[in-house]
Formats: structure tokens, sequence, C-alpha cells
């Protein structure tokens, strides 16, 4: 198989980046350049519209042609098709991936699109079922007809996971929680450390709980070790194992631990093994959304994110918005020298997405082997990293204008806030300056002259002096992401475009985007290491990690 490092279209690609003619030459050269590298999603049914806006970046025409041209002879039109047909391109576990199918609903129903299958069978069956099963117990939770031990109604749902199980329902519940009602208030417990746990639960009353517990095995040793905590705290306060069964619910495919933890088989929804965790926000994982804004906003979430499906799968390459921001992390990544990337949202309940985006990118694209086991000849996974401006302005930003690394950025922002409040709409304007100027600071820069201008009446040895220091290199590369409004659906969009781009990426690089070996090494020697601590028998280890687990024991206070 020929190397994709080898391949013609590989070295034109570095042929053009040796050329490197500065963003603000080309868009002063070329009039039509915002047009010809802006691309909008509009949604066919609400008609809410995504601009993005890719001109404030380091490509030409050219570049974008040669890009494409990488993306064909990467076959990448087939590998898109490949997995919209269910063929089983997680290699490596043999299996399918069809998250897809979560959301591949009719507008206003929750019946299927159209048939998705698996040999030969239509998985939509399944996937229907258990969304009307999500519907039935949210109805149930938010109307107050799902009582507790008590006889009380529920106020508070605690979602125990960890990975995707937590990082999904977490940030869409965030997100949406200022434009959407809350009938019941989500909190969100992953970590082991018991802080996480005991934070969450002293502020909650047990007889209005209800403790989603979500692990598609209901082994995960995480989340079933707070699943036992809070089942102790539950039982503690009511007195009765019996509460178990009206104050939790699982979202597995393992029902015999389930029903042995104490849970009512009718309480427990699933999901599949073409389901990947960071991938499963979609599926059952996601009923904390439902539970907590009710089922129809969940449903939203699961079409805006269809829309995105469809026009990745039906959209040419080089119009195709998932397929071009995959494409532009290849450039910087490979050919351009950039390791990093920067997630930039102008939104405050946005805040959760850069964490949320980091697992769903690194855990995909953090491979150092190719489908055929063959370790790669280039970079491929970018580190990615942000935090919600306007804070990120005052924290890190200082290295992206003026440091030495090239950090290409998304910028996301609404053109309309999310509440309609008075205050709201008062500071959204203030907010959004500060988007567009971060952009075109990083663009333009400032040169010498235009800061020694700025000091002209300064003495001479100011300017001497401290002139250098205010010169901005500018030829910062952006990508601008105007929604209309952050709704249900425009969140499910914007978040099926970054699955997407992640798709793309993995397919330039032949790497499989599905499955994630390199987290189970340390959680295998994590229960090796926990069962010497337990015994008190020390094992064999590394110089290093003997030291320091004999500090630990010599320092532990029980």
């Amino acid at each position: 198989m020929e190397l994709l490092t080898n391949t013609p279209e590989w070295n034109e690609l570095q042929r053009l980046a040796r050329e490197d003619i500065a963003i603000a030459t080309m868009l002063a050269e070329d009039k039509g350049r915002v047009d010809s590298l802006s691309f909008t999603h509009t949604d066919p049914e609400t008609h809410e519209k995504i601009l993005f806006d890719f001109s404030k970046n380091k490509i030409s025409g050219t570049v974008l042609d040669a890009l494409v041209a990488l993306a064909e002879k990467c076959s990448l039109a087939a590998k898109i098709d490949s997995m919209f047909a269910g063929d089983k391109i997680n290699t490596t576990e043999n299996r399918a991936v069809l998250h897809t199918a979560l959301r591949n609903i009719k507008e206003g129903e929750t019946k299927q699109a159209s048939g998705v299958y698996l040999d030969g069978a239509n998985v939509m069956d399944a996937v229907v079922a258990e969304l009307e099963k999500i519907k039935t117990i949210a109805d149930c939770v938010r109307s107050g007809r799902w009582k507790g031990h008590t006889g009380k109604t529920i106020t508070d749902i605690v979602n125990i996971g960890i990975g995707g199980s937590d990082l999904g329902p977490k940030m869409v519940c965030n997100a949406l929680r200022g434009g959407c009602t809350q009938k019941v208030k989500p909190h969100f417990v992953s970590n082991i450390d018991g802080n996480n746990i005991e934070l969450v639960l002293e502020s909650l009353c047990p007889e209005q709980t209800l403790v989603v517990v979500v692990s598609k095995t209901f082994t995960t040793a995480e989340t079933i070790t707070n699943a036992l905590s809070a089942r102790k705290w539950l039982v503690s306060a009511l007195g009765d194992e019996k509460a178990v069964e009206k104050h939790f619910m699982a979202v597995s495919t393992n029902k015999k631990k389930v029903t042995e933890f104490g849970i009512d088989e009718k309480n427990m929804v699933g999901f599949w093994d073409w389901v990947g965790g960071r991938y499963s926000v979609w599926s059952a994982v996601g009923i904390s959304v439902a539970l907590t804004y009710g089922f129809e906003v969940f449903a939203e979430l699961l079409r805006g994110a269809h829309n995105i499906d469809c026009h990745f799968h039906g959209t040419p390459l080089h119009e195709n918005i998932p397929v071009l921001m995959g494409l532009l992390c290849v450039w910087y990544n490979n050919f351009c020298g950039a390791e990093t990337t920067a997630i930039l949202p102008y939104e405050h309940t946005l805040a959760l997405l850069p964490a949320y985006l980091q697992q769903a990118d690194m855990e995909s694209c953090g491979k150092q082997r190719t489908k055929e086991g063959v370790a790669v000849t280039c970079q491929t996974g970018t580190v990615l990293w942000g935090d919600e401006a306007t804070n990120g302005q005052h924290a890190f930003f200082q290295l992206l204008h003026q440091g030495t690394k090239l950090v290409p950025c998304d910028f996301i922002a609404g053109v309309n806030p999310q509440r309609n409040s008075e205050c709201s709409q008062r500071h959204h304007d203030m907010l959004l300056s500060n988007f567009f100027a971060q952009t075109e600071a990083l663009l333009a820069g400032k040169n010498i002259a235009k800061v020694q201008e700025e000091m002209e009446h300064a003495a001479e040895m100011e300017r001497l002096r401290v002139a250098p220091h205010r010169v901005f290199p500018g030829n910062r590369p952006s990508t601008s992401i105007l929604y209309d409004k952050l709704t249900p659906r425009t969140l499910g969009a914007l978040v099926a475009v970054y699955e997407h781009k992640i798709f793309t990426q993995a397919a330039i690089w032949n790497i499989n985007a599905f499955d994630q070996w390199g987290v189970e090494l340390g959680k295998q020697l994590a229960v090796e290491i926990q069962d010497e601590l337990e015994r008190g028998v020390p094992g064999e280890h590394d110089q290093s990690t003997a030291a320091l687990l004999k500090h630990f024991r010599e320092n532990r206070r029980r």
C-alpha cells in the first residue's frame, strides 16, 4: 500500500506550504475571498443558520484544491459511504459505527427517517423503541408521576458516568440552560475523587433525588464505585434497601448486573456496541438531557445533528463543511507545524464544549498506527484545548497573539443571545465586539511603524525600550463560526460538524477513530496497584513509581 507521505498529492501540499502567503495579502488581493471561503448551513425545517467563515485561514484556492485532491486520493467519499452503510469500519473491535442512526428521526416524530441496516437488520426499530422508552421515563419524572420512596416528586437528578457518559450529557445540559426551562436540576459525578460525589450529594434531598447510572457493562470501576456510594447515601437516609428501586435508573446493556444492584428492570434503558462512548450523547446516555429539559428538546438536538449527517453524506467534498474543517486540521497539523487547536466559544453556556471536543478529537485521533497496523509516517492527532471567552482573553490570548507557536483558533458565537432579557441584549454587543476584534487582531497584528506612531508623544528612550514589545506579528489563522442563536437544533448541528471533522481527519491519516486502546494500560496498572495498597504488599515497579508508592504508604492517614 502506498504511503500517504509518498503520494504526489502530499508532496504538492508540502510545496504549497513553503509559499506561505500572508492571510491579509490574500484578503486584500482577492475581493471574492470571503464569499468563496464562507459556507452557511441552513436548517431545512426552522431555517436557523450557522455561518462558517474560513477566509482568515492560511489557505488559498490552490491550497484548498490540493487538500480536496488529497481527500480524493484517500477515498474519503467512499469511506463516508462505508460508515453510513453500516460497514464494520472499527476494525480492531470488528464493529460498525452508527451513532448517526441514533438521530435518524423524522421532524416532529420519533419515527425513523430512513432505514439503517447492520448485518441485514434495520437497527432503527431498536433505536425508535429506546427513544420511546426515554420519552416515557422523562415524561413520568417531569410530570411528577414518578414518585420517590416516600411519595415525593423528583426535583434533582444525579448523572453518574465517566468519559462520554459524563462529558456529553453534562456539556449539553450546561449549553441549553440559558434558553430552555429545567423541570428538574441536573448534577454530574464522574471523578473517583470522593470530593466529587460528596459535594454533589450533600446539597440534595434523598427523598427527591433520582440517580442515573451510566455504564454500558455496569462494571466501569469509577462509575460503579460512585454509584455504590450514592446507594449507601440513599439507603442510610431513607432506611430501606427497597428505596433504590424508586431512586435509581440505569443506562446499560447488562440487565443482570443492573438488577443485582437493586434497580428495577423497567427503569433501565440501553444502547449498542456500535455506539462509541464519545459519540453516545445521542443515545440513552443523553437521558439526563430529556429529564432536565423534556424529551422534545432532546429530539430537537438529534434532528439538528441529523441535518448535518445529511449534509456530510450528500455534499461534494469542496463544499462539505465538516470535510473542509477536517482538511484544515490536516493542513495545519501536517504542513504548517501547528500542534494544537484552540476552541473559543463566546457563549458562557458553551464553557464545557472545549473539554467535550477534546475527548472526541484526541481519543479518536491520538493514534500511531494505521488501520493496517503499520506505523504512521506523519503527525496524527492535534492537541485540542480552549475555554470560554472573554475569560480566555485575560488568560492565554497573550500566547495566541505574541507567542512563538502557531495555534489555529475556532471562534464560536451566536448572533443573538440565548436569553432575550434586557441584560443579555445589552451585554451581547460588547461580547461580540470582542469576538470580531480578536479575529481581526490575530489576522492584522500591529507593526513597528504603527506602534511608534501611537507612541509619538513618548520620550525617545521610552519608545526604543518599549516599542518592540508592543509589536504583534499577525497572520495568525482563525475560523469564525456564527449561529443565529444557541438552540437545541443548533447545538446538535454544531457537535455533529465536529464529529464529522474528526472522521475526515482520521480518514486522511488512515487511522481508526473509533477505538481507544491507549486508555487501557493505565487502567490495568491501577487495578494492580490498588490491590497492592489494600493488601499492604509492595509490587514490582520502576524506581520512581516504587518511591512514590512508598511515600504514599508512609504518609497516608486513615
